[in-house]
């Protein structure tokens, strides 16, 4: 809220009964915002503002799939993904040029992609969306020793922001649009995604060329933020330049991909990638792709055991790779798959850095939410001690997250295949790959409606305290 003044009408209502009215009143939830409130002054920014699409469509009919068609309507394959990934790639590439190198001419309403609600609230420790792309903190910090091997001189903060399209947005008509958006339909039914469906999530950096030279002539968006772990963090936001690293396409593909339903694929920049015709957009290199957990290789008991539901691109840029997860299973450099973990081995505990312990697909399989506790029972990562009052459990000055063993039963329940209509845990309700909605959204409107913190608005994605939002 500006201070100052209070308006209510034409009738201007004295600052001190502002006050008393102001202090007492709980805030309103308002699930459609665009942002956190922090607008960014005139003197630091004159351009578009992020404006949250949300007019989600009822029924859309079945769309072209020419990422089956890539594959001659197979399944897909170690052999094949590559292929697949290219056309997957293409297929939304008209749409994601001009978000990304033509900020000022995006309609996302217009060209058919929506956004989740809730998250233009600042609740709590989180900072809600910033007003000049509407992204919010994915990771926070990331060490600089993970990326020693490409030149990071200091640790990074990444900024994300994802997008539904026209038949992804179906779901969030059903789950949001008959409560105008206060009371969520989260049924069995309600969240499921129809085939076609495509969801794409865009991530920068707060580290450019000069702190990690992998970033030289990557596209460079301005941000109104707080949170910088590349130069400290600020009491007040500012417009700071952020970084294109990774751009996620996940797509429901039961067809190409049965045991799971859906097929994950990441793209990363390359500085060294030969620019063609679409620019930046073409030094977007597919980092790889994954359609499955591979739950039949236990990459602790048997470290060769070869992934038969995985890609990596061997011709992506060396720091893409840097953070694979469990097993070298696909992982972005945003994704947070590499942790500080501790865990009992024969009686004694061990306390290991920079544990490869999560995946794409294992880390959105957790997307579940139970009605009893307003919660997801497991956490992201394989953690210890995690319910609806307790974070993931950590040791020695909150560094080493508490895991079952690497490789253990316990562990491969987070690395089993499961389609989207089976939760991970009995009595929830399966989300369909969605982190958005279980992780962000539900936990943002169980606060805002209730009143009450949540447990997940205070902790980033490896499960440590979010940073605060500037005030």
């Amino acid at each position: 809220m500006k201070s100052g003044f209070f308006s209510m009408g034409l009738c201007l209502i004295p600052l001190a009964a502002a006050i008393s009215v102001t202090a007492t009143a709980a805030p309103v939830p308002t699930p459609y915002a665009d942002n956190n409130g922090a607008l960014p002054p005139s003197s630091q920014y004159h351009g578009p503002l992020f404006k949250l699409s949300h007019a989600y469509p009822a029924k859309v009919a079945a769309p072209a799939m020419p990422w089956r068609a890539a594959i001659q309507n197979g399944q897909i394959t170690v052999q094949n993904a590559s292929v697949y990934a290219e056309a997957l790639k293409a297929a939304v590439s008209r749409d994601m040029r001009t978000l990304l190198f033509d900020y000022a001419h995006w309609d996302a309403a217009r060209r058919g992609w929506y956004n989740e609600p809730w998250l233009g609230s600042a609740d709590g420790s989180y900072g809600g969306r910033e007003a000049i792309h509407g992204m919010y903190v994915g990771s926070n910090p990331l060490d600089a020793s993970l990326f020693a091997a490409s030149g990071l001189k200091k640790p990074i903060t990444t900024y994300v922001l994802t997008y539904y399209d026209k038949v992804a947005a179906q779901t969030l008509n059903h789950v949001w649009t008959a409560g105008a958006g206060m009371k969520p339909n989260v049924t069995s039914s309600s969240t499921q995604f129809a085939e076609g469906a495509i969801i794409v999530k865009a991530a920068f950096v707060t580290a450019g060329p000069d702190v990690w030279p992998v970033m030289a002539g990557t596209q460079v968006w301005p941000l109104y933020i707080t949170t910088n772990a590349t130069s400290g963090n600020t009491t007040l936001p500012k417009v700071t330049n952020t970084y294109l690293m990774q751009f996620d396409i996940i797509v429901k593909d039961s067809q190409s991909a049965p045991d799971t339903g859906w097929v994950f694929t990441t793209l990363v920049y390359d500085k060294d990638a030969k620019p063609g015709p679409n620019g930046i957009w073409d030094q977007m290199v597919v980092l790889g792709a994954q359609w499955g957990n591979d739950p039949q290789a236990n990459s602790t008991v048997n470290p060769a055991a070869p992934l038969l539901q995985n890609w990596n691109n061997p011709a992506a840029p060396a720091y893409g790779g840097a953070t694979f997860g469990w097993g070298n299973r696909l992982s972005g450099p945003n994704d947070g798959a590499m942790n500080d973990i501790a865990y009992e081995d024969g009686g004694t505990t061990k306390q290991v850095k920079n544990v490869q312990d999560s995946s794409c697909m294992s880390c959105h399989s957790t997307a579940q939410w139970n009605w009893k506790i307003n919660n997801s029972p497991s956490f992201l990562l394989p953690a210890k001690a995690y319910d609806k009052k307790l974070p993931p459990q950590f040791v020695d000055n909150n560094q080493y997250l508490v895991s079952p063993p690497p490789g253990s039963p316990d562990w491969l329940r987070w690395f089993q295949n499961r389609k989207g209509n089976v939760p991970m845990d009995a009595g929830s309700i399966a989300a369909d790959f969605d982190m958005v909605l279980t992780f962000k959204s539900l936990p943002l409107w169980y606060s805002a409606t209730t009143h009450k913190p949540h447990l997940l608005n205070s902790l980033d994605l490896r499960g440590k305290p979010a940073p605060r939002a500037g005030k």
